[in-house]
């Protein structure tokens, strides 16, 4: 419940999700809602994984370069902490932090917040990447984005990694990543799978 001219409303909290694949504008749709809130003098509070440096320390930046203040965090806990008085809490990034973010944001929307969180909902490999998952089950609103497939022009569906690192977790732009519709991204598997054993037929054999 909050306050205004002495009469007392009622907030009701929500959890708002966007996702989508890299270059799909979720973190530019984030900052567009939470500036959009600052602008209604709603008190908001914005967060992002603490290893997330790749334009700013401290800042949320999109990759258009559009950019809102920001808490870096080490853990979904420390969220509960820093979030008293707080009509509106942004959280970017979210596949990077912890299995209990889904707990902490329905702990906040029993709080009266609205939390608008923004992730990639899977992996280069195209799995479901982290807490997302669960953070789209139990989310009020979901909102999907799409990047543009850098091979054909459909809608994307993967971020499809251009480089060979079996980390799940791995910083990146254009140079690491590209965006892949679901049928680019199953020619680029079936080619990778196609030159592997060529490449093992080429490795000289040591004798035994």
């Amino acid at each position: 419940m909050t306050h205004h001219n002495n009469v007392e409303v009622f907030r009701p909290g929500r959890i708002e999700v966007i996702c989508g694949s890299m270059f799909s504008g979720k973190t530019e749709e984030l900052i567009r809602r939470l500036k959009r809130a600052k602008f209604a003098r709603q008190r908001v509070e914005i967060f992002k994984p603490a290893i997330d440096v790749r334009y700013s320390e401290g800042d949320v930046v999109s990759h258009d370069r559009n950019t809102i203040p920001s808490t870096p965090i080490e853990s979904s806990e420390s969220i509960l902490l820093l979030s008293s008085e707080i009509d509106v809490v942004g959280i970017d990034e979210a596949q990077f932090l912890d299995e209990r973010l889904p707990e902490v944001c329905n702990e906040l929307a029993s709080r009266g917040i609205r939390v608008i969180v923004a992730g990639l909902d899977m992996d280069y490999r195209g799995v479901p990447f982290g807490p997302m998952p669960a953070l789209l089950a139990i989310a009020d609103e979901v909102t999907k984005v799409h990047a543009i497939c850098v091979r054909c022009g459909q809608l994307a569906y993967v971020s499809h990694r251009l480089v060979e690192n079996d980390k799940r977790v791995m910083l990146g732009e254009t140079q690491e990543y590209e965006p892949l519709c679901r049928h680019c991204y199953q020619q680029v598997v079936e080619e990778a799978a196609k030159s592997q054993p060529d490449a093992q037929q080429s490795t000289p054999q040591t004798k035994q």
